[in-house]
């Protein structure tokens, strides 16, 4: 299945040299870099002005890849990842294997199992998983589609995924849950 080589291998490169894509996601367009590079990490929190306490989502290929990644293998988890069809990024208590500038302050990390064919591909191919935050300055609103990101940023990344930029479909973020202490489900945003 032809699935834009020339996009993903050029995401490859700039993801393998520490470098920052511009690339659209199964929700809105995202800043992305090596979710295991922390210098690269740095990289995105300087693009986009923000400071590094707030969290950003690292998008995965498939559940099994959790495992490297999260401390908490409750199979409440998985059943509820694999029983919804919208986006969705779970936030997992305690990260492991990423660098500490990826994780919040307590140490929990958001991930989502991303669905996107071309997102799947690139993140299958590049054997490890991506950073996705959305493709905006700190503060300001969330572009809705490839036309409403700002040109700070499009200047700012090192490639710029041709995919889906003539796309005028708004997408939204992802839904965002976790688990509190007692098992319960608390929806962060629907």
């Amino acid at each position: 299945m032809f699935l834009h080589h020339a996009d993903i291998n050029a995401c490859l490169t700039t993801l393998e040299q520490g470098g920052l894509i511009l690339y659209p996601t199964d929700t809105v367009w995202g800043i992305g870099c090596d979710a295991t590079n922390a210098k690269a990490i740095d990289k995105i929190f300087a693009l986009k002005k923000r400071v590094e306490s707030k969290a950003m989502i690292v998008l995965m290929e498939q559940e099994a890849d959790l495992l490297n990644y999260v401390q908490d293998h409750s199979l409440q988890i998985f059943d509820y990842i694999k029983g919804v069809h919208k986006p969705t990024t779970v936030i997992y208590s305690k990260g492991k294997n990423l660098p500490i500038n990826l994780l919040s302050a307590d140490g929990s990390i958001a991930i989502r199992i991303c669905k996107d064919p071309f997102c799947k591909s690139l993140i299958k191919q590049f054997g490890k998983p991506i950073v996705s935050t959305s493709a905006n300055i700190s503060g300001y609103p969330t572009p809705l589609c490839f036309r409403d990101i700002s040109l700070d940023i499009i200047e700012g990344v090192d490639y710029v995924v041709e995919h889906k930029q003539e796309d005028t479909e708004i997408k939204l973020p992802s839904a965002i849950v976790k688990w509190d202490e007692n098992g319960q489900l608390i929806i962060i945003r629907a």
